[in-house]
């Protein structure tokens, strides 16, 4: 939804309806994401016959760690690493889990990498020529 905004609200607020057709989604399910990113700030929404939704901040000023961050609204990959408190009491290790730090070290990772990329750099496809970690 944020790229589509991106590439498609430049003139004016674009409805869901045309994101919907546009990236096979269902307005019920953009309804929901409009309110998240909203309360985000990354959006913002104008009502009226020529309403729709509109970017609230620039491409360049929006990351994909903002979006993942405001959607999912966690900063880790597992429930174990969201804080870094040595008792999580997520599961039945807690206390005595050997591999947790590793996600707590890959929810970071994963997060400033996020961080680096933004709104603008997917849409003008400048992250195409930038050459990522081997694997």
């Amino acid at each position: 939804m944020i790229l589509d905004l991106a590439v498609n609200a430049k003139t004016g607020p674009v409805p869901l309806s045309d994101i919907s057709k546009r990236q096979n989604i269902s307005v019920k399910y953009l309804e929901h994401l409009t309110r998240r990113l909203r309360e985000a700030g990354l959006i913002k929404s104008q009502r009226g016959a020529y309403g729709g939704h509109m970017l609230k901040k620039a491409p360049a000023d929006i990351t994909v760690g903002d979006i993942v961050r405001t959607l999912e609204k966690t900063t880790a990959i597992t429930d174990c690493a969201e804080t870094e408190d040595k008792l999580c009491g997520v599961c039945n290790q807690a206390g005595d889990c050997l591999s947790r730090w590793v996600w707590i070290e890959a929810s970071r990772a994963m997060f400033a990498r996020l961080d680096d990329i933004t709104v603008e750099r997917l849409v003008s496809g400048s992250f195409k020529k930038e050459a990522g970690p081997k694997v």
